[in-house]
Formats: C-alpha cells, structure tokens, sequence
C-alpha cells in the first residue's frame, strides 16, 4: 500500500492544493493497475516521514501486524490510522484479516500460481537497512523519496545477490520482490540508475560512515574499546591506463598481470566499520597508518580515553608503533621479527590455551635481553618498553614444517637440475654462469636456502664440473616452527588475556572474507576511478547490513556464514494466486510463503518479523459488454 497525492485546483481562490488516497496495486494481463483503498483528504498537518507511517500503519493494522520493538509510535499518526482503518472496515473497502473463514467457491482448474519471486534474503536486510535508519539519514540530507527507495533497492539486492549493475536490474525485475518492499517501481529501473545512485552514496560517504557508526553503537550499546585495522587489496579486470589510483603492485591473490587498488578498513571487536579508505594499489601497509590515525578519533566513540589498536605484522614499523605511542594509542601487533635473545619473566611454565580444532598453543611472556643498552641512545619516551608474548603454536608449526619442507625439496630439485645442466652435452658450465644460476635460485626461495652448504667445484679454467648441497651441521628450519612473538604497550601479566585481545584479529578476516567473496568486491570490472570506488562504497554499505544481522544473531549464538543464512532466507518466496469464484470473479491473492524452520529461526532470534505482509487480495468483477440500442 501507498499513499497517492492527487493535486487539485480552485478556481475560486485560484490555489492549488492535494489530496491524498491511500491505494494498493494489483496486476491484471500483466498490467499494472492501482486501486483506492480511502480518501485520506488533505493532511496538511502531516510531515512527509507522518503520511508515509500513516499509510504503513494503516496496512498493518489491516493485516493485523503489530509493529517493531524498535520502531516509535507516533500519537497522531497512530490516532489517523485508527481513524481511517475503522473508515475502511466501515465501508468495506479492503479485505481485511477476518477471525473466521473467509469462504469462497472457487473452480480448481483456474487456480494458478505465477510471479514467483525472492523475498525471504530481501525482507531480512530490509529490516535491517530500517533497524539502521537509513532512510531518515537520507531525508535529512534531502534526498526525495523515490531516491532513497532506489538507493534501498541497491543495497539490499547487493547484499543478497552481488553482481554488476546490469545483472542486478535482471534480477530485481525478473527474480527479486525486493522493489515491493522499497516502493520503488521496477517498471522505471535500469543499470544507468544504479549506476547513478552508486555515485550519488559514495558522495556523501563520510558522513554516512560517520552515523552509521555511531548509530550501532547507540542501537547495541558499544564502545570501540578495541579497534582492529588492516589492508587487502584487490584487482582490476581491465588495463584501467589513465587511472590514478590503479596501480601493479604486491597483489595477495597473486595476479601480477593485473592492476590493484588497496582497501583499508577500521572495525572495533564486533565487527562492525569505524572506517575506510582507498588507496593506490602500489601503496605500502605500512604506510597508510599515520593517514588513519585523525579518522580514528572522528569515528570512534570515545571521551576521555583512546581505543587500543589491534593490526598485523605488516603495518607495525618501528616508526608506526613509535607514532602511535606519542599519539597516546595502546597497540598490540605481531612483532615483524623473532626475538633472538630473550628471558621468560617467570619460572613458570607456559600457559597452555587451545584453538577452535582443539590444537594446543603454549604462551610466555618474555623481555628482550640487552634492550636498556640498545636503548641508551634513545630519548625516553622512544624507548622499547613494550610487552612481549612468545607464542607457539602446533598447528602453525605443522603447516610451516610442511611448507619447508615442500620448499627445501624444490630448492633441492633446483641444486639438481643445475648440475644436470653442468654434466649435460650444451648445457650451462662457465663458473660465472652458473653462479648465476644459483643466486636467482636462492632469491627464489629466501627462507630456506641459508639451511645448505653449497658446493661448486671446477676445473680452475673457470669451467664448473659438478654442484652439490648438504644441510648444515646444527641449523634445522623446523625448530623454530610455529613461534611467534605478540607486541604491545599492555602491561598485562596474565597470558591468556593478552591471547584473548589479539584473537579479535580473526573479526577483521572475516570481514575481508565477506567483502571479497559474499559480497563480490574482487574483482573490479568498472573503467573509471569514480566507478571503481563507487563500488567498493557500495559494498561497505551493504557490509552494514551483514554486519547488523550477524552480531545479533551471534549475541544468540547463531553462528552460521553469511552465503548460508543468504541460502536459508532464500526459501521463502512471494507469489501471487488467481482464480474464479462462482460469480466468475477473478480472485487475485499476493502473499509470502509461511517460512521454513530454519528460516523462522532467524527471525525469532532477530525479533524480526517473519513476513512483510500476509496477504494482499483483490477480487476483479468480469467486464460487462453492453449494446447499443439501435431501435
């Protein structure tokens, strides 16, 4: 249901002014038609959001829906609506939700069943986009209603189903009812306007980051404590020549051949965006930190206190750890190299924790020896005083011991297949070559090559006549496997606490896991810088909604990925019945399936409701044929 202005004139006055009808639509021969349900007259005293509560409250007051925990009640709105619904039941102008049967004589053979739709995925974000309050963010910056329905459509379809702007229009028209829940009308929609309305989010981007963020720590009571930052990267799929922000560099999906943009997020512990930004793909971790550190302090939510910032290896430099600590940031990091000398700061043994496939994982706190003598030079607030956790891992042993391995053996192959070139008739002997051979061989496996011995032996012409390797004597690579060492300015005594901190780490792979995968940021097919980051805010947006579902299903202990819940939404469809009665009227009825178990689940746990509406009828009289009377 809607509510239809319809401008009208005075001649008197010579003023225009509108009056407004509450309508349904219905199809018919494929047609769109509309139906007034009641006039609603004037309603001058009513802001635009009023009317559009008023027309929702109405419809669930006919469809005996109550509304969301979390949705205010309007007095006045809530007095029209009761006033008007009586109108209607008054006069009969809607088939309303009756406690009895609704009896009908029906001929079977009619009964069809067509305009099968999606909702179930849709109706779940939906609720979520209102949870959020999107759309009343984007009425105060403006934005026309019919705006902000599209701009609702986008995000919640590339929540469910993350594709290019093209196939998103196919999918909304021909699979999704996703447009019956927005209010926007389908019959208008191309790729061109989801294009546009892409653009049109991206600019106003911090501001929209910077409610969205405060609006889930006021809806679910946080306080950005903890805050965990990192990059990844991902690539273009065209050669993008007159771009400035793709650029070649260290791609981690291993596509060299391809242009890369790097994109930075912040995320407190429970998972939800603090910020973002999108850098030049041959930009270095390191190096967007200090970039980051201003934004830290518009979009967290903090007074008198600075949040503690968890990140990997590759951003904590020397110099980023010294940045942070004069900005008065507490950090925790995995240090970028192995302690060789250190001290346990007990006697005790270590702490014995264990992972989620029940791998143990032993934790120590150690102190770096000689540190003050090292640190002399040094003015104070420079010094390294932080806290160290040695950490060692079975699991993390089992896989380096299996990558060494696999790659002691390919160097092996590589020592091999030169002395096979130096015995070989044509193959490569002179002394300087193969040198060279063996030096790309170890800049080809740089962690393993410092293992062996190397021996070349020749003829003193500067021929070589044979190469061997042998392991040296005390030096295995598998000692030290699975050892690692955590940095911070914590000073905790407790290991398992410190453990506990930096295993939030693991939100922020999740949230790269769903950007990248259930959420198709990787690759990126647009031609256009502006595009290209259109995009990438697109999926953020619709990241939001990920994110609101899954930590309050999580709060539940509802732990299921998010392309799963995705699958188990999907079985609840919309379809639309039609049949004739005995008066041979058509009967048409739009409804949602009943949802399945698993999918009913996922409501309750959201005190969401489970469908939008139960059921939208409408009986079509048969078209009388009248004659004209030639008499």
């Amino acid at each position: 249901m809607f509510i239809k202005p319809l401008t009208k004139y005075n001649k008197t006055t010579k003023e225009r002014y509108s009056l407004y009808q509450l309508c349904e639509s219905y199809r018919l021969n494929g047609r769109v038609r509309h139906r007034v349900i009641v006039g609603l007259g004037k309603l001058d005293d009513l802001t635009i959001d009023q009317r559009i509560d008023l027309g929702k409250r109405i419809e669930e007051m006919l469809q005996g829906i109550t509304s969301l925990p979390f949705e205010p009640v309007d007095q006045k709105v809530e007095k029209l609506a009761i006033h008007y619904y009586n109108k209607i039941i008054e006069k009969r102008r809607y088939d309303v939700k009756k406690r009895g049967n609704d009896w009908q004589i029906v001929d079977i053979d009619t009964v069809k069943n067509k305009e099968v739709r999606e909702i179930g995925a849709e109706w779940l974000c939906k609720q979520a986009f209102d949870q959020l309050k999107i759309s009343e963010f984007l009425r105060d910056c403006g934005w026309p209603e019919e705006k902000i329905s599209l701009a609702a459509t986008h995000i919640i379809s590339r929540t469910v189903y993350p594709a290019s702007e093209l196939k998103t229009t196919r999918y909304i028209k021909e699979n999704s009812g996703i447009c019956e829940l927005t209010g926007y009308d389908k019959n208008k929609l191309t790729k061109d306007k989801l294009y546009h309305i892409s653009n049109e989010l991206y600019s106003i981007k911090d501001s929209l980051e910077s409610y969205l963020s405060n609006k889930t720590n006021e809806l679910f009571d946080l306080d950005d404590r903890i805050i965990l930052y990192d990059l990844t990267n991902t690539y273009f799929e065209g050669k993008m020549r007159h771009s400035k922000i793709a650029k070649y560099g260290r791609s981690k999906e291993k596509r060299k051949d391809a242009k890369l943009v790097v994109l930075a997020v912040v995320i407190n512990r429970e998972g939800f965006l603090k910020y973002s930004n999108i850098f030049r793909g041959n930009m270095a971790d390191h190096k967007t930190l200090k970039s980051v550190v201003e934004s830290l302090k518009k979009n967290t939510s903090f007074v008198d206190r600075k949040p503690f910032v968890v990140m990997d290896a590759g951003i904590a430099t020397d110099n980023n750890l010294a940045m942070l600590r004069s900005e008065g940031y507490d950090y925790m990091c995995v240090s970028r190299s192995k302690l060789k000398d250190y001290r346990a700061d007990t006697d005790k043994e270590p702490v014995k924790v264990f992972d989620k496939k029940k791998q143990p994982i032993e934790l120590m706190r150690v102190s770096p020896l000689k540190k003050q003598e090292q640190k002399k030079q040094q003015d104070e607030k420079d010094q390294d005083t932080d806290t160290y956790l040695w950490v060692k891992s079975k699991a993390k042993a089992l896989k380096e011991e299996s990558m060494n391995g696999l790659l002691s053996q390919r160097f092996e192959e590589g020592i091999l297949s030169i002395n096979e070139g130096i015995q070989r008739k044509g193959g490569t002997k002179k002394l300087n070559k193969v040198n060279e051979r063996v030096g790309r061989l170890k800049e080809k496996y740089p962690s393993v090559h410092r293992y062996y011995d190397i021996i070349i032996t020749d003829d003193g012409k500067g021929t070589a006549t044979s190469i061997t390797c042998r392991h040296k004597i005390g030096l295995d690579p598998d000692k030290k496997a699975g050892i690692y060492f955590l940095r911070t300015t914590l000073d905790e005594k407790n290991e398992k606490t410190l453990w506990t901190i930096y295993n939030v780490i693991r939100e922020i792979e999740y949230t790269f896991r769903v950007l990248k995968t259930d959420l198709d940021l990787r690759p990126i097919y647009h031609k256009t810088d502006e595009a290209s980051m259109a995009h990438l805010h697109l999926g953020l947006l619709a990241y939001w909604l990920v994110s609101t579902v899954r930590y309050q299903l999580k709060q539940k202990g509802y732990n299921f990925q998010w392309d799963e819940i995705v699958r188990i939404m999907n079985t609840q469809k919309l379809v639309t019945t039609t049949m004739k009665n005995i008066d041979n009227q058509t009967i048409i009825i739009r409804q949602c399936t009943v949802p399945e178990r698993k999918a009913k689940e996922v409501y309750d746990l959201l005190n969401y409701k489970s469908v939008p509406f139960n059921r939208k009828k409408s009986v079509v009289v048969p078209v009388e044929i009248f004659k004209n009377d030639s008499s």
